[in-house]
């Protein structure tokens, strides 16, 4: 399903599409939440994760700056990803966006829930053939309540009519927002120590895969 979207929208959308983009470029959504991640999402110390983080670029003649989080399941496929996008030029507006994997119902949206707070549902924007993007516009108010928080909760529907929630964590997201903006060679050294230990599981899976096949040929 795709829906029409205005020069504001594809501004953010284009925003959106830059962060995931920037943070991992080999990552693809997975087809099922559920199926690729525990119910809490972030609350898994095990589950790869960059933490909060700002980034800023010029697209255009805008001024981008985003303050972001990534889930992803262990085995690399993005699961959620959150930006608060500012955008700053002859478009200028700032949002909440979530994507989340495809194969969602529509009209129920995404759930944000703040320490278990009221629920806010976001609409979604676009849904294309890799991601379901959800957004609202972003308040003071909402800005101030993620920075007193513990965790947020996103919670989509799935095509089973089954709820997918995902905690994420709000540790470090105030500092990620009232700081600067991470360097291009700090990302780049963050990259790489998510990949190397999503390496590593991986090889941990595969040995303990090989160790289960080879007690079952002896037995």
């Amino acid at each position: 399903m795709m829906f029409k979207t205005d020069n504001k929208m594809r501004a953010g959308l284009s925003a959106l599409a830059l962060m995931i983009g920037a943070a991992l470029p080999a990552a693809a959504f997975a087809q099922d939440a559920s199926n690729a991640a525990p119910a809490d999402g972030g609350g898994d110390p095990n589950q790869p994760r960059l933490g909060w983080y700002k980034t800023c670029a010029k697209q255009d003649d805008a001024d981008i700056c985003i303050v972001q989080n990534l889930i992803m399941a262990n085995n690399g496929q993005l699961v959620t990803a959150v930006g608060l996008i500012s955008v700053d030029g002859k478009v200028t507006r700032k949002i909440l966006q979530i994507s989340v994997p495809t194969a969602r119902l529509i009209p129920p949206g995404i759930t944000m829930q703040i320490d278990g707070g009221k629920g806010q549902k976001l609409d979604y924007a676009v849904c294309l053939p890799d991601k379901c993007t959800a957004e609202v516009p972003v308040t003071d108010a909402m800005v101030a309540s993620l920075k007193k928080g513990t965790d947020v909760t996103f919670t989509s529907i799935n095509f089973r009519r089954a709820p997918n929630p995902i905690k994420i964590s709000l540790t470090g997201f105030g500092a990620a927002f009232d700081g600067p903006a991470i360097s291009d060679s700090k990302l780049a050294e963050s990259q790489k120590s998510l990949q190397d230990s999503m390496q590593k599981k991986a090889e941990e899976a595969r040995k303990k895969l090989e160790d289960a096949q080879k007690a079952a040929k002896a037995q």
